[in-house]
């Protein structure tokens, strides 16, 4: 009598970004696969050094498990709609209430930070920041005005970027660096000037801009995209690729959730700092390319703070999960700005707490909608 031999376990497919196969995916698709491209997913493979199938697989998985929060192709905002970083005052007791209503009920917010800083400083006071985008034609500030009603802002400030030094993520990949780690060149600005799109560049981009669906990770994630747009495989490529010759083509990117922990506890990241330096006028090009040039840098902007943030003017942000580590890459960066003959006049560091992150919306209908909806509310909603 023959018996069958035992079916072998299924074996569970790593879903954390420490997983070596992982770790070599992420280093990639986190922020290495620059503008459009028909095959994004190939590219990563390739520059990962791994068969397709392994990167769709694990990719896939990760998403599943919530340690990849969104894949997506993502758009240089700042080309498409006016945008700011805002602070905003808001009465200790309704912090929480507030971040809560950014973050869910504001579609035009996109990162929405608590942050805190270790001593009293200028600007101290104002612990809750966001990133705001509101579409071509209308003023961030009238938007702000009606948000800081609904949340019971004191006051709020808007700081717009002349320019841009470092916008990336990678955070598995900046794991290892070195306090000082810089690129051979100063980082380019890039510019804030709104770019004009037409009918068919905007029914593209409107497209392509979502978070892909688990099974639209594959081989051919703009097949279905090009579809919905109604329109051939090889037009929506054509529209996009155009789309990122006028630069607004950001990164084709895997976002880590990268502040809070795993199912397992594992965590990407536990500090978020947001540095300010304050540079002589006339040298803020000059300090934001030193500064973007340190491939720590996740984000980088020449922004204006103002009296109540000490008139700093360069901003940035960095990720690591100690504190010490952070400390003394930014150590690294002033040192590096002084021996560049950069007067260096004020700094200081915003740690961030509590943190959501979502793609801003860009929609003039939905702006309208959103508007419709609390234009008789009179009072704070929190």
């Amino acid at each position: 009598m023959s018996t069958s031999a035992p079916a072998a376990p299924v074996t569970a497919i790593p879903t954390e970004h420490t997983d070596p196969v992982n770790a070599q995916i992420l280093a990639v698709s986190e922020d290495r696969i620059k503008g459009f491209t028909p095959t994004p997913f190939q590219d990563i493979a390739a520059q990962a050094g791994l068969p397709l199938e392994t990167v769709v697989e694990r990719i896939q998985a990760m998403l599943k498990a919530g340690v990849i929060r969104r894949v997506r192709q993502t758009l240089l905002a700042n080309k498409l709609a006016e945008g700011a970083l805002v602070a905003w005052k808001v009465p200790p007791e309704k912090l929480e209430a507030a971040f809560d209503f950014l973050f869910k009920q504001d579609p035009f917010s996109g990162h929405v930070v608590l942050r805190s800083t270790d001593r009293e400083v200028s600007g101290s006071d104002y612990r809750l920041w966001t990133t705001l985008k509101v579409p071509q034609g209308y003023d961030i500030n009238e938007h702000c005005d009606v948000l800081a009603k609904l949340i019971g802002a004191e006051s709020y400030y808007t700081m717009q970027a002349h320019g841009i030094f470092a916008l990336g993520v990678g955070h598995v990949r900046r794991k290892t660096l070195e306090p000082g780690e810089r690129a051979d060149e100063p980082a380019k600005m890039m510019t804030t000037n709104i770019a004009e799109l037409d009918a068919e560049e905007w029914n593209v981009l409107l497209h392509l801009k979502g978070d892909l669906k688990v099974d639209e990770i594959g081989p051919n994630p703009w097949e279905g995209r090009a579809q919905a747009a109604g329109v051939s495989f090889e037009k929506f490529c054509q529209v996009a690729r155009r789309l990122d010759t006028k630069g607004v083509i950001g990164r084709f990117s895997t976002f880590l959730e990268h502040v809070k922990p795993s199912a397992t506890g594992v965590r990407v990241t536990r500090f978020n700092a947001l540095f300010h330096w304050k540079v002589p006028k006339g040298m803020e090009e000059r300090a934001g390319g030193e500064v973007g040039r340190h491939t720590i840098m996740t984000h980088a902007y020449w922004r204006e703070g103002g009296d109540r943030f000490a008139n700093v003017n360069i901003m940035g942000v960095i990720h690591g999960t100690d504190k010490d580590m952070v400390l003394a890459h930014k150590a690294a960066i002033d040192n590096h700005l002084a021996e560049e003959g950069i007067p260096l006049e004020y700094t200081n560091v915003f740690w961030g707490g509590r943190s959501e992150i979502k793609p801003s919306e860009i929609s003039p209908i939905v702006y309208k909608e959103f508007h419709a909806k609390w234009k008789d509310v009179t009072g704070p909603v929190v």
